[in-house]
């Protein structure tokens, strides 16, 4: 990946993770019919294949109470093994790894997303996973690289690759800061006092979040296409957008509309000069 992993998992995007990894260990124990631990790393394994191109990637994306994104990297032989242990067939490394043992993971993945998204449900509302093989690494820059290791310490432990978006990243810290200062709130021991604290708590809030690095998109219009229009592209063909010429480009925050402007060219490269600021809704209502 393009950054190293975090020294340490904060609370929000810890107890997230360790969801996942709890998760796991279930679809795979009912599988098996054994426990398997599943132990979440900051630091990747020493075994750990290095990225290669014949890594196979999965994208999750979440939508609803909790947005954001974050990619999972399986080596070949992680991808065979647990492919093997999903669809019940024999432990046999020097198997051929097929488009199968790729959709196996995937469905695995699914079962695990869906476990993830109603075991969290109580830290973060109401929200849904979706996973897809990824034709590649993100394009984006992971704010935090963790591993989840799959087994005891030997030669049938596997691990994967966690990576996490910045805007998943700030979403799980605004939310649990979010969820801690509901539990003083409501707490009848807190004494009328502490509520003087409420605008640097919100601060404090803020801060968390300031050195998080954010993934901006400009967006000059949108076009629906028939799958047939889709395959019939070919170089030099036009795509005709829903904007006009004349009209503001938007500017995107992880697919949420912050911004509208004027396109400008800066050193060679394009700009926006913003005419219109669109404020972020705390309680995502968008």
């Amino acid at each position: 990946m393009t950054e190293a992993a975090a020294p340490a998992l904060e609370p929000g995007p810890a107890e997230f993770l360790q969801t996942w990894g709890e998760s796991f260990s279930q679809v795979v124990g009912q599988i098996t019919g054994s426990a398997v631990p599943c132990v979440v790393r900051t630091e990747a394994p020493p075994d750990l294949t290095p990225p290669t191109e014949s890594d196979f990637w999965a994208a999750v994306t979440c939508s609803g109470s909790l947005r954001g994104e974050l990619f999972l990297r399986f080596a070949g032989a992680t991808v065979l093994r647990l492919a093997q242990i999903f669809m019940s067939e024999p432990a046999t490394p020097e198997a051929e790894l097929t488009q199968d043992h790729r959709d196996a993971v995937v469905e695995l993945l699914r079962q695990v997303a869906g476990i993830v998204s109603t075991a969290a449900k109580a830290g973060w509302g109401e929200f849904q996973l979706r996973v897809e093989q990824a034709p590649a690494a993100p394009s984006w820059p992971s704010a935090g690289t963790f591993w989840l290791q799959i087994g005891e310490q030997g030669p049938d432990c596997m691990a994967l690759e966690f990576s996490l978006s910045a805007a998943l990243v700030a979403e799980l810290r605004v939310e649990k800061a979010e969820a801690a200062a509901a539990v003083i709130d409501s707490s009848p021991s807190v004494p009328p006092a502490a509520t003087l604290a409420d605008s640097g708590q919100s601060a404090g809030t803020l801060d968390l979040l300031m050195d998080v690095q954010l993934a901006m998109t400009m967006r000059f219009g949108a076009r629906t296409l028939l799958l047939r229009d889709v395959l019939d592209l070919s170089p030099g063909a036009v795509v005709e957008l829903d904007r006009k010429i004349q009209e503001p480009v938007e500017l995107l925050l992880d697919g949420r509309l912050v911004a509208r402007g004027e396109v400008v060219v800066i050193d060679g490269s394009y700009g926006l000069r913003v005419t219109d600021v669109s404020p972020l809704d705390p309680a995502r209502s968008a």
